[in-house]
């Protein structure tokens, strides 16, 4: 079956429609939803019962940036910097070092069992040697897993920060191998381009997005959210352009914008939450019906024997190296080398050997799409177990709550106050977005001149205004109140 116009809307609908169902209910096997979009990609394919015959690599790698573009957002923006702050160097090392270790580990592992050249076994190395931002963030939420000791958010900043580097070094080492005259120094100067770059792009970008987002007057709740897909991309794009790299650039400055006062933050973050979902599940189905089952087969055995490697000594190995020099228990290192998920990501850097059109570039993608899929079979659907046997998980009933799930959760309050505005009260003629509230604190309604209005992060507060607040406790009112009373105009 070849996809056209006429039917592309109702074949796309149908396995998204699927998708949705049957991932509802695949945890209940113990089964990762991302599987299940994989494995329905396989069957609508052409070696399926399907028939759709989908072989354009650079229209999937096309889907897979686009895709990567939200769900690295997403993420940043579900990143509280409180949460990262005291992890911040493990998950910047761990990112950076123990990505380059997974590579040269596994890279020289594959020289040493087959027949690839050098640079083409570092070349697979590199494209499966980052965590999978897909995977982590998506089987970790989930699972609804709690861990302890600031474990989750390390390995949640590891996988979101780590692609960058795989990109680099992937972009190197595929360099590498079409030109093998190139200079590594020169590949040096490539990743320190990329990285500083994008680094400041991003944390620049950021800056600009938050004044642009609440200065700029829209009218419309629903077209921020929009505004601030145009920024991503806009931030992934001119980053490119200058040399740096996109991918880092949106993640800084997803971070940075998920830890300011932003006008519509709840709609926006709710909005990205969705779309998360929805680029991960395209992406999966897009890569599951650009690969031929069929062509896998051949390369099984070898898959299975560097995925093991890579699962067993190659990410122990990096992070354990990349670990040594911080206190942390072995239990938590141990766990942090378990999961160590690979899931679409390395499956979109294995259509740049495609598309570059190098010898061994199809033996390449089918051997990283077999060793995505047994990572996400094996220690996707232990990543509980583990947490039990190794004491790292935390009992449901004192999971703490994050800080933006506030924003997207129907999260229960603990009090309710009124709080009058006098004409001398610092709010008087702010908007709401600049009172800087705690989050444990929320305008729900607002009481003027014997009406109610319902208040936005741009409504302005006036003199006489009665603030109905919902509190999580009655302390969070005290705050409140020494923000409203800071400043006394004269």
């Amino acid at each position: 079956m070849n996809l056209t116009i006429e039917n592309i809307l109702l074949v796309g609908s149908i396995l998204l429609f699927i998708s949705i169902v049957v991932g509802k209910t695949s945890y209940k096997f113990g089964v990762p939803t991302l599987i299940l979009f994989l494995g329905i990609g396989m069957l609508a394919g052409s070696d399926g019962i399907g028939g759709i015959r989908f072989d354009d690599p650079k229209l999937a790698q096309f889907i897979g940036i686009v895709s990567l573009n939200f769900i690295l957002f997403s993420g940043g923006l579900d990143t509280n910097f409180k949460s990262i702050k005291p992890v911040l160097k493990e998950g910047l090392v761990l990112s950076t070092l123990g990505v380059f270790l997974t590579a040269a580990t596994l890279g020289g592992f594959v020289w040493f069992v087959t027949d690839f050249t050098i640079y083409e076994s570092m070349l697979l190395g590199s494209i499966v040697s980052s965590t999978d931002a897909a995977a982590v963030f998506s089987i970790l939420r989930s699972k609804n897993l709690a861990l302890k000791t600031n474990l989750r958010p390390t390995l949640e900043l590891e996988s979101g920060s780590n692609d960058p580097m795989a990109y680099v070094l992937t972009l190197a080492c595929l360099t590498l191998v079409i030109n093998q005259d190139e200079s590594i120094l020169s590949m040096i100067f490539l990743f320190l381009q990329q990285m500083i770059l994008g680094g400041i792009a991003g944390f620049a970008f950021g800056k600009l997005s938050e004044v642009i987002i609440n200065k700029i007057k829209l009218g419309f709740e629903g077209l921020y959210p929009v505004l601030v897909i145009a920024l991503m991309f806009i931030t992934f794009s001119a980053t490119g352009v200058v040399g740096g790299n996109g991918f880092l650039a949106i993640y800084i400055c997803a971070v940075y914008l998920g830890n300011q006062d932003l006008i519509h933050k709840s709609t926006i973050l709710k909005m990205f939450d969705g779309i998360a979902w929805l680029m991960q599940i395209v992406l999966f189905l897009t890569l599951g019906l650009l690969v031929f089952p069929s062509q896998i087969i051949p390369y099984m055995g070898i898959g299975l024997l560097i995925s093991i490697f890579l699962i067993l000594v190659a990410r122990p190995v990096s992070v354990f190296i990349s670990l040594m020099f911080f206190k942390m228990k072995l239990k938590r290192r141990f766990y942090i080398s378990w999961v160590g998920l690979r899931g679409a990501v390395p499956i979109v850097f294995a259509t740049y050997p495609l598309l570059a059109g190098i010898d061994k570039a199809n033996m390449i993608f089918n051997i990283v799409f077999f060793i995505s899929v047994t990572s996400i079979l094996i220690q996707g659907t232990t990543l509980s177990v583990f947490a039990k046997w190794l004491k790292v998980a935390l009992p449901e009933k004192v999971k703490p709550i994050a800080e933006n799930d506030r924003y997207i959760l129907n999260l229960p309050k603990s009090a309710m106050e009124e709080v009058a505005i006098p004409p001398n009260s610092f709010a008087v003629d702010k908007r709401i977005i600049d009172l800087h509230f705690p989050n444990s604190a929320f305008i729900v309604m607002i009481k003027r001149n014997n009406k109610f209005v319902r208040p936005g992060g741009s409504t302005i507060i006036e003199a006489n205004d009665t603030l109905v607040l919902l509190l999580d406790n009655e302390d969070s009112l005290g705050e409140v109140n020494e923000i409203l009373n800071s400043v006394k105009i004269a």
